[in-house]
């Protein structure tokens, strides 16, 4: 492929490379990505989704980048098709906690009232906020990518050198690939794993303040689906659903929700968030090419991904 074909490089076809891609594309960029995988086989496939900047660095630049994010999916969520809802639920902590700085952002958010918390927790909180079913959001972005003139090649790489020369601009989308590909050694995977079941009439998302735990607890409401999860394993590569852990998932989810104890189990998912201390949003130059990092965003990915996006295209 010639270097002229193209303006912009896009590697990974997950939400962060999706949606750069697609800010590049709809500012004029001749784009097109490259990704080992579809994004249906990818971590933003298996996410839960719900907005919301948990544990995730830089601080300061996290907030702009989430507050962008969430008023792009407010707009999103008139539209069924794109797979963003804004729904209401409780987020509650088995012991008092204070309520989290981004709250005063979201519709509705206050304090909970005792009565309204499940037995053994200590406090809570109330808010409306966007809730992403990512099969369709998925598919909603790769459509709007095609709209606008870019497209998606699968092709596996082993380093950013096999790219220099396709296009002036590389921007690495890799996700936790980066490790290898740039190569990135303060990056890890942290393994989440869902269990998606039948929805037995719930609305409303119900999570847990579990802090730095590796056994996470939340459900979503997706239609007839219900997202349960889930787990935040560090150093764990496995892409391979654990039975056990799926049993502890749907066990610790029915304590708060007893409907769920005899849910349908529809589907397992697994994920490999890319984290490391810091997001990386940054420029470099690799031989003649430049080359714009976006990767590490944890579990975050949804949450800071249009916002990752708007950054870059504003430097093209």
């Amino acid at each position: 492929m010639a270097r002229t074909d193209l303006d912009a490089l896009v590697i990974g076809a997950g939400v962060s490379g999706l949606t750069t891609a697609i800010c590049l594309a709809e500012a004029g960029l001749r784009v097109k990505i490259w990704a080992a995988e579809p994004p249906e086989q990818t971590t933003s496939y298996a996410a839960g989704a719900m907005w919301g900047p948990y544990l995730v660095e830089p601080v300061d630049r996290v907030r702009v980048w989430s507050a962008q994010t969430l008023e792009v999916l407010k707009q999103l969520a008139t539209d069924p098709a794109t797979g963003v809802r804004l729904v209401s639920g409780i987020e509650a902590s088995r012991k008092p906690v204070e309520p989290p700085e981004w709250g005063n952002q979201l519709d509705g958010f206050r304090i909970c009232e005792p009565s309204e918390l499940p037995d053994g927790f200590a406090t809570g909180w109330r808010y409306v906020a966007p809730l992403v079913d990512m099969p369709v959001h998925l598919t909603y972005l790769r459509q709007r990518l095609e709209a606008a003139g870019g497209e998606i090649a699968l092709r596996r790489i082993g380093s950013l050198d096999e790219a220099v020369q396709v296009a002036p601009l590389i921007v690495n989308c890799s996700g936790v690939s980066a490790r290898d590909l740039v190569p990135d050694p303060e990056l890890t995977s942290i393994r989440g794993q869902l269990v998606v079941v039948e929805n037995p009439g719930i609305t409303e998302f119900f999570s847990e303040d579990t802090g730095l735990s590796p056994n996470l607890l939340h459900f979503y409401p997706q239609g007839e689906a219900l997202i349960l999860g889930g787990t935040a394993q560090p150093g764990d590569w496995s892409r391979e659903p654990d039975p056990d852990t799926a049993a502890a998932i749907i066990a610790r989810c029915a304590d708060v929700e007893p409907r769920l104890r005899n849910a349908q189990v529809i589907e397992h998912r697994v994920g490999l968030r890319p984290t490391r201390p810091y997001v990386r949003v940054e420029e470099q130059q690799l031989y003649e090419t430049r080359v714009i990092h976006n990767y590490g965003h944890g579990g975050a990915g949804v949450t800071v991904s249009w916002g990752c996006a708007f950054e870059i295209a504003r430097q093209i």
